[in-house]
């Protein structure tokens, strides 16, 4: 069976990952010397050999999940539901606060972001719970209102650490996955019309004072510069002045003190400012490809809960570049949202690996499906001669 599965593997796919996870890890590298020299008193190297670190034990879990069957995670689907209650109500009690957000566990001596893991435990709980529900989907009250309070709950309780970016992108990767679901339309337009009228509403209860600045810091940066719109603009400074070819690999001027956060939230920034738009192109183009191979695979996929599956971790990938995206060039407000595979962050590295075997997974199986097909469709149009 393993060796089927090796020979079914999306290799392009793995081959993808793997290049934007080394890249990323050449690119937290030269984000954060500064940082970890003049601000942290560290070696040079400090923030590198972290990520590596977190990288490794990221490459393990990728391997050992794309062994491991996706089906399998159907049976767990009320484990994971509770554990992701349980592991973000442990956060709001023991939690510990960085950047103005009490949503850290420190475990071990390790500090662990488990809003983070929640989004594939919803993706996982939402995909098992809508392939279960088929026969009746078009049942609202049955179908789509129990795991809609579920997604409710989880998205008050990643919002009161407070972590809106990653509440909302909780909240986009359910909506794609209801989309997906097969519910009636009536019902999907009542639940947009819903969601669109509580966001209204409870924003201005919701968002704290240095929430609500950072839509002026994202709209109009130039009229508090040395303010709310300090690291906008100097994000702007450094994706302009890296033009078509970039200063050079190493050779940012912003990462100098100027631009905050150099190798998190705004490291497309210092890459397009030292690589110029060669570099935020094949960072975007990687990106891209293994979104379209996640939305492929679960198109292809004949299996409801691996079709679900495949389709809400590739609108995780999608839905988080676009926010830190939108971020970096003033599109979006500032949240906070690493970029996948490339931002310096153990918790979502080690999570986006793991959800990219499970991608991988999925793949394997649908191309053993279609060779199987194949290799039955060409026996039987052949007559054997007796």
């Amino acid at each position: 069976m393993i060796k089927k599965m090796f020979r079914h593997y999306d290799y392009s796919l793995i081959i993808a990952i793997l290049l934007l996870s080394g890249f990323g890890l050449l690119m937290v590298y030269s984000s954060s010397i500064v940082v970890s020299v003049i601000e942290l008193k560290q070696s040079s190297n400090f923030f590198f050999l972290k990520q590596l670190k977190w990288l490794l034990i990221a490459l393990v879990m990728f391997f050992l999940t794309m062994l491991f069957p996706y089906k399998a995670y159907k049976r767990f689907m009320k484990l994971v539901a509770m554990l992701s209650i349980i592991v973000l109500l442990s956060v709001k009690v023991f939690g510990s606060v960085a950047n103005n957000a009490q949503s850290w566990l420190s475990i071990g001596g390790v500090s662990v972001q488990p809003s983070e893991f929640v989004k594939l435990g919803m993706i996982i709980y939402l995909a098992a719970i809508f392939s279960k529900k088929q026969t009746y989907i078009s049942d609202f009250t049955k179908a789509v209102l129990p795991p809609l309070i579920m997604i409710v709950v989880v998205f008050l309780l990643v919002a009161s650490q407070p972590d809106l970016g990653t509440a909302l992108i909780i909240a986009g990767i359910s909506g794609v996955m209801i989309i997906c679901s097969g519910m009636r339309m009536k019902h999907l337009f009542s639940l947009i019309g819903l969601a669109v009228l509580a966001i209204g509403f409870a924003a201005p209860f919701f968002l704290t004072a240095e929430q609500s600045s950072r839509f002026a810091g994202a709209y109009d940066p130039f009229s508090d510069p040395d303010g709310n719109g300090y690291q906008l603009v100097n994000s702007y400074i450094a994706i302009a002045s890296g033009g078509v070819s970039g200063r050079g690999l190493g050779q940012s001027i912003q990462k100098f003190g100027f631009l905050p956060e150099p190798q998190t939230d705004f490291i497309m920034a210092i890459i397009s400012e030292e690589l110029g738009i060669f570099g935020v192109l094949f960072v975007l183009g990687l990106l891209a490809f293994i979104v379209f191979k996640g939305f492929l695979i679960g198109m292809r996929c004949k299996d409801t809960f691996g079709s679900l599956l495949a389709i809400g971790i590739a609108a995780m990938l999608a839905i988080q570049s676009i926010v830190n995206l939108g971020a970096v060039t003033g599109l979006l407000p500032i949240t906070g949202v690493p970029l996948p595979f490339i931002s310096y962050g153990g918790s979502f590295l080690v999570l986006s690996m793991i959800a990219m075997g499970i991608l991988v997974n999925i793949s394997s199986f649908v191309n053993m499906k279609q060779s199987y097909s194949t290799n039955t469709a060409n026996t039987k149009g052949k007559i054997t001669l007796t």
